[in-house]
């Protein structure tokens, strides 16, 4: 059940406090509380609840509030409890009216917010204020440049950079070895036997052996080993098989003799599954002698997670999501996301209809590596007057022009705005290692994360424009000064106070 909130948003002056005082309007968290449309999204948010039946809900303030402070300050679940708990800004950007000392959830709670709010709704509100930003900055220039009339009469015309590119957001697993994993999936299907075994009504029956500790020191044998050869990892891969055959036959013997695999748990059974299609695709691997296979699982507790060859320096394949992003005027958007790979030059054509919808007119340019540069979507982009940044098919020419290497150049220098947002996701945030388990709750902390990161630069560029206006004065006044009778000290110490 949820009850909407009598007032989503509070003023900071109306935050009370125990020992009185008010919470200053210039504190990043009240300035981003004012820049997020809480109320406008309660409602799509309320929809995933029953209006009658089961415990009230928390609000969707208190929700996504919480995801990004998470997100923001880059600590855990139980911290990011704690912190609210200690601290009265963020408990105003919670939605909170006064201050208390008790926390407000339990640190489980997290993992449900992820789970009911969904990458399209992150992601429509991504665009939601960075849209209110842009329309407010359109209209101070229309009216300083143009008049109504001349605006009804000519339409808007192409404008602005887009920039494109993909990249992945590696999950939290260790990395993936074929030996590994058989040993994994064997430890699991023991404990599935021990489970099955102790829940037999006739004890008679004698316990299958499954030789786990000869199969323990069969793989460490091999696994701590600094480079095995290609024969002993073979034979070593082969015996984990055999071994997993063996037990996987022991529990059909155990279920006909009246086990029930009601006795496990969901996750358990889930593992189960995963162990068999583990013990399919490995089989089928090391008697063709091959090294990849549709639909690779890499993980035990992560089935979902597939390997993502990029050719990165030092990262040639990387486990985890791979998305594609749009990057203008430095907010970047999370636009396509999958746990498979894919060949991001299909997202173009969309990518650039979504900026055409939240802007009303196309991009003067589009900025992308040389996997976009299909003839279908130059020819695409072509028809609707957008310039696509590259050289042009065909032979290189042999004399370039001055101006071509410098458009080139230029092409190049915008696109980095890009790998510097993916830069600051992955060092700064946790799009560099995603800590949620389940495939939805990673997805919708990735999209929380390109949330932050345009809430941060909007706050940022608040603070300079701040700084720009408080500079601007103290140079006015500074050079007043510098005329006027004021004795050189006073003069020197507000020259230095005025310096950037």
């Amino acid at each position: 059940m949820y009850r909407k909130a009598q007032k989503q948003e509070t003023a900071a002056e109306d935050f009370e406090l125990p020992f009185g005082g008010k919470l200053a309007s210039d504190n990043r968290w009240v300035i981003m509380a004012e820049m997020i449309p809480w109320s406008e999204f309660e409602a799509e948010y309320a929809a995933i609840f029953s209006a009658e039946m089961g415990a009230p809900a928390k609000t969707f303030r208190m929700a996504l509030g919480a995801l990004i402070i998470k997100e923001k300050l880059g600590i855990s679940d139980r911290e990011t409890v704690e912190q609210i708990r200690e601290n009265p800004y963020l408990q105003y950007f919670i939605g909170m009216s006064c201050y208390s000392n008790n926390a407000p959830f339990d640190a489980s709670m997290l993992v449900h917010f992820r789970e009911r709010i969904d990458i399209k709704l992150v992601n429509k509100l991504n665009r939601e204020i960075v849209k209110q930003v842009l329309e407010s900055k359109e209209e101070v220039e229309v009216k300083s440049k143009k008049s109504e009339t001349e605006d009804l009469k000519n339409e808007p015309t192409n404008r602005g950079k887009l920039i494109l590119d993909a990249s992945c957001a590696p999950a939290d697993i260790s990395y993936p070895t074929d030996l590994g994993l058989l040993n994994q999936a064997r430890k699991h299907t023991e404990t599935i036997i021990d489970i099955l075994y102790n829940s037999l009504l006739l004890k008679s029956i004698k316990k299958p052996r499954t030789y786990r500790n000869i199969a323990r020191k069969n793989y460490l044998l091999v696994a701590k080993k600094r480079k095995p050869t290609i024969k002993e990892r073979r034979k070593a891969i082969k015996r984990q098989l055999q071994y997993i055959k063996r037990n996987l036959v022991h529990i059909q013997q155990l279920m006909e003799l009246g086990a029930s695999l009601f006795n496990l748990s969901n996750r358990q059974y889930k593992k189960l599954l995963v162990v068999a299609e583990i013990y399919r695709q490995q089989l089928w691997l090391y008697e063709n002698k091959k090294i990849s296979i549709e639909d690779r699982i890499v993980s035990l507790n992560q089935p979902h997670i597939r390997p993502i060859v990029r050719g990165k320096a030092g990262k040639k394949v990387e486990f985890g999501a791979k998305l594609s992003a749009s990057c203008y005027d430095g907010y970047v958007f999370l636009d396509h996301i999958s746990w498979d790979n894919f060949n991001e030059s299909g997202d173009l054509k969309s990518q650039v209809e979504a900026y055409k919808k939240l802007h009303g007119y196309y991009p003067q340019s589009v900025h992308v590596d040389k996997i976009y540069r299909t003839r279908d979507n130059r020819s695409w982009c072509q028809e609707r007057g957008i310039r696509i940044s590259g050289p042009p098919l065909g032979r290189p020419p042999k004399n370039v022009s001055p101006e071509k290497k410098k458009q080139a150049r230029e092409d190049e220098l915008i696109r980095n705005s890009i790998e510097g947002k993916f830069g600051q996701g992955k060092r700064r945030f946790s799009l560099g290692r995603v800590m949620a388990k389940l495939p939805h709750t990673s997805v919708t902390a990735i999209a929380i994360t390109f949330l932050v990161m345009n809430l941060s630069t909007l706050v940022s560029r608040l603070f300079w424009e701040f700084l720009c206006q408080f500079f601007n004065i103290t140079s006015f006044f500074t050079s007043f000064i510098s005329k006027s009778d004021v004795p050189f000290d006073c003069r020197q110490q507000k020259l230095i106070f005025a310096l950037p």
